[in-house]
């Protein structure tokens, strides 16, 4: 029989090839199941049962995130709940090899309390998209941004994929998201005409949508290539533009998303945007694209 090592490193393969999941991914599961089998010393997957997992559940639960530690703060029930997630996902390929083990089933996750977003008000959201009002190429390309976000609810990693020849003809866009899967996002007129005039300033070679300004760059590196931005600078973006806008809420890429979510499209006609702000206090943008999402819907 092989080896619980030997079954992991099948299993990861298993999930990148056969169900393609991103490295990344893939990554995160090595990293899971790596410190499970490290906590339970075997190498046999029918030393796995229900006490095993409690023991390991413990251990988690009195970890140190090592963030601080003054306040000796542990690992919070969302982090644990991702070994428990990989660990199960691991017991049911072992299962699909009839290989005999803890059922998947037996694994229950913790119970995590719903975190609530401090969603931005209409008037908050008009002051961030007009706070980078000018005409210099980081003022066009911060707009194109904010706007982008707002128009298409994209994932901050997603917007960082985009490549500068983007189809701005096409009032669509395809997206390939979390799991290799594509989703349409429809652009808002006011997103394409900012995206014009940022493509249209720019003088570099790169082939990334947004990339970083000249006095963004490591100041001591010659001719280097221009580098697109990262998932980090486009939050810092984000948070210096709402700073300036006067917004005291914590605003981020992923409020942005909510705030417009494009997933009102996943469930066909169930139009659910509006779970995200009052009837009575959205953004004429909102509205504006909302109608175009509406429409789609219906045809």
């Amino acid at each position: 029989m092989a080896s619980l090592k030997q079954l992991k490193t099948q299993f990861l393969e298993y999930i990148e090839i056969e169900k393609g999941r991103a490295l990344k991914t893939v990554e995160n599961y090595d990293h899971y199941l790596t410190r499970f089998l490290e906590f339970i010393k075997t190498d046999n997957p029918e030393k796995i049962n229900d006490n095993v997992v409690r023991e390991f559940r413990l251990w988690l639960n009195r970890q140190s995130t090592g963030n601080n530690r003054a306040t000796e703060e542990t690992l919070s029930k969302k982090t644990q709940n991702y070994y428990l997630i990989a660990l199960r996902a691991f017991l049911k390929y072992l299962a699909r090899q009839e290989i005999k083990s803890m059922p998947a089933e037996r694994i229950e996750l913790a119970k995590v309390s719903e975190r609530s977003l401090d969603l931005i008000t209409s008037q908050e959201l008009g002051r961030l998209l007009n706070s980078p009002n000018g005409k210099d190429l980081k003022d066009l390309r911060d707009k194109a941004i904010l706007e982008l976000l707002f128009s298409t609810g994209l994932r901050v990693s997603e917007l960082c994929s985009l490549n500068s020849d983007i189809d701005l003809h096409s009032d669509e866009l395809s997206i390939r998201g979390k799991g290799g899967k594509v989703r349409v996002v429809f652009l808002s007129e006011d997103a394409k005409k900012y995206l014009r005039a940022y493509l249209s300033a720019r003088k570099d070679m790169s082939d990334a949508l947004f990339v970083k300004i000249e006095n963004e760059k490591i100041k001591n590196k010659k001719n280097e290539e221009t580098e697109g931005l990262t998932r980090r600078s486009i939050e810092r973006i984000v948070k210096q533009h709402a700073t300036k806008a006067g917004i005291s809420k914590k605003v981020t890429p992923h409020v942005m998303r909510h705030m417009f979510a494009t997933d009102l499209l996943g469930n066909g006609a169930d139009l659910r945007p509006l779970q995200y702000c009052h009837h009575t206090d959205l953004h004429p943008r909102y509205r504006q694209t909302l109608a175009r999402h509406t429409q789609k819907v219906s045809q």
